[in-house]
């Protein structure tokens, strides 16, 4: 499988040129629904080809929850975070779906987009490798070479899980692989495991090696800070009416659903992408999506609502990482306005 929910921060935001197609004219913008009722039609961009964590999206059309709030919903495929918020910032999509160091990174660089919120509000970043490693603690990471991709997320944020673990980065090898090589380089032995995100990679090797994979969760070992959530831009924000409102409670709505019905869920993606993973593959990765909802303060409140302090945490780790220049002020990452209220 190719990488997925890449960022390099290190590589400038610099706006992609408008496709003359990308949002189309007014009259191309509404559809009727089978019932009758004028819809909007939407596109949303995923950060990368569909894989499990996309269910609820899948799901919650299928379902016609979009449809319910008055939205004829479009998934598109990404190629990485950073494009896609390049893409939503500069009109070409009406939302995406984007991890959040990626749109921190953006915002610090100019780029006008917005998150609405997230949704994995507990990080899946993790050092994995074969249960056989007996990797079960990070002193145990100690002469451990790891494999890691140079500037991404993952990369600047390893440092801090360390210091947080009272490892020093010399404690650890880290042998920069281009991300599609990570799994190969578990998979042959040349490192002994790879920075990854628990809900994407980890099933992928898991099922190509047929060997059990073990996590070393950044979130269960001192460090948290939030993922994936659902972004728009200026056009979107100000120039649609309520959509972005309705679209929010969608989103919400449908990440519920899919929570309650997982097996379902996962069953409509079923031709979603030509890349799309096994069925095994998907139903994991969806279970341990749904590990990473909520933090402490959000628990048991609806998917999407997010907390200014959990705002705070995130960019301060990544103002520590050095993936922005400077911590901005919440309000111009997260747009509590049209967002979830807890």
């Amino acid at each position: 499988m190719p990488p997925r929910r890449l960022l390099t921060a290190t590589v400038p935001f610099a706006l992609l040129a408008l496709a003359a197609t990308a949002c189309g004219g007014d009259s191309d913008k509404t559809s009727t629904s089978d019932s009758g009722k004028k819809l909007d039609k939407v596109t949303l961009t995923l950060n990368w080809y569909p894989y499990g964590e996309h269910a609820p999206f899948y799901y919650g059309r299928q379902q016609k929850i979009f449809e319910k709030h008055g939205i004829d919903l479009e998934i598109r495929a990404g190629q990485g975070s950073q494009k896609t918020v390049q893409a939503t910032g500069a009109g070409q999509t009406d939302f995406g779906w984007a991890d959040t160091p990626a749109v921190l990174a953006g915002v610090d660089q100019g780029v006008n987009v917005k998150s609405l919120g997230v949704f994995l509000q507990t990080t899946p970043a993790s050092v994995q490798s074969f249960a056989a490693q007996d990797i079960k603690s990070p002193a145990d990471l100690k002469g451990k070479t790891i494999a890691g991709t140079a500037g991404d997320a993952l990369s600047k944020t390893f440092p801090i899980f360390l210091k947080k673990n009272d490892l020093a980065e010399s404690d650890v090898k880290i042998q920069n692989t281009d991300p599609a090589g990570k799994i190969a380089a578990v998979i042959s032995g040349k490192t002994d495991a790879l920075l990854g995100y628990a809900s994407d990679q980890g099933p992928t090797m898991a099922d190509k090696a047929k060997k059990d994979v073990s996590y070393l969760r950044f979130s269960e070992n001192g460090l948290n800070f939030y993922s994936n959530g659902l972004i728009a831009g200026q056009k979107t924000l100000t120039g649609r009416g309520d959509l972005a409102q309705r679209m929010v409670k969608a989103v919400s709505e449908a990440w519920a659903a899919a929570e309650k019905n997982p097996e379902p869920a996962v069953a409509a993606m079923d031709g979603a992408s030509e890349q799309l993973p096994s069925d095994g593959v998907l139903s994991e990765q969806f279970k341990t999506t749904l590990t990473l909802l909520h933090t402490d303060a959000t628990e048991g409140k609806a998917p999407g609502v997010n907390t200014e302090a959990d705002w705070q945490q995130t960019i301060d780790v990544f103002a520590q990482a050095g993936m922005v220049k400077s911590g901005k002020p919440v309000a111009d990452y997260w747009d509590a306005k049209n967002g979830l209220k807890g």
